[in-house]
């Protein structure tokens, strides 16, 4: 378990490394002057993101829990983490519009990808269903 949790960790800091490149990607197209420890910080969140979400992912391995319960758990520890470093960042300021707007945001994007993984997890099941037949 302790192993499967380093190698998603890691999973999880790739798909970071993925995102700041891009952020950097759009800060050199746009010639911004950021300064070395803005960016470091920035990414620092990015990183710790990573490794929860990849970490996060075991949730959904619990055989214990039901489907429902396993998603409920995972997206209530996902807001509990998020939150804090978003706005600690200041990737979201405190006012009731930009915490609302974003949260809408973040429920958006968190069923977009639980829909396409549970498209994607049906599939192959009727795939090997039907290779079995």
């Amino acid at each position: 378990m302790f192993k499967e949790m380093i190698r998603r960790g890691f999973i999880g800091i790739s798909y970071s490394g993925i995102i700041t490149f891009c952020a950097l990607t759009i800060i050199k197209v746009n010639e911004l002057n950021v300064s070395a420890s803005e960016i470091w910080v920035h990414m620092l969140g990015s990183i710790a993101l990573g490794i929860f979400w990849g970490m996060a992912s075991l949730i959904f391995e619990n055989e214990s829990f039901s489907p429902l319960m396993q998603i409920l758990i995972h997206f209530s520890a996902s807001i509990i983490f998020f939150y804090p470093i978003a706005i600690l960042l200041g990737w979201i300021t405190l006012s009731a519009i930009t915490i609302l707007s974003s949260f809408i945001i973040f429920i958006m994007i968190y069923f977009i990808f639980w829909f396409t993984i549970r498209f994607y997890i049906t599939r192959m099941a009727s795939s090997l269903n039907n290779a079995i037949k």
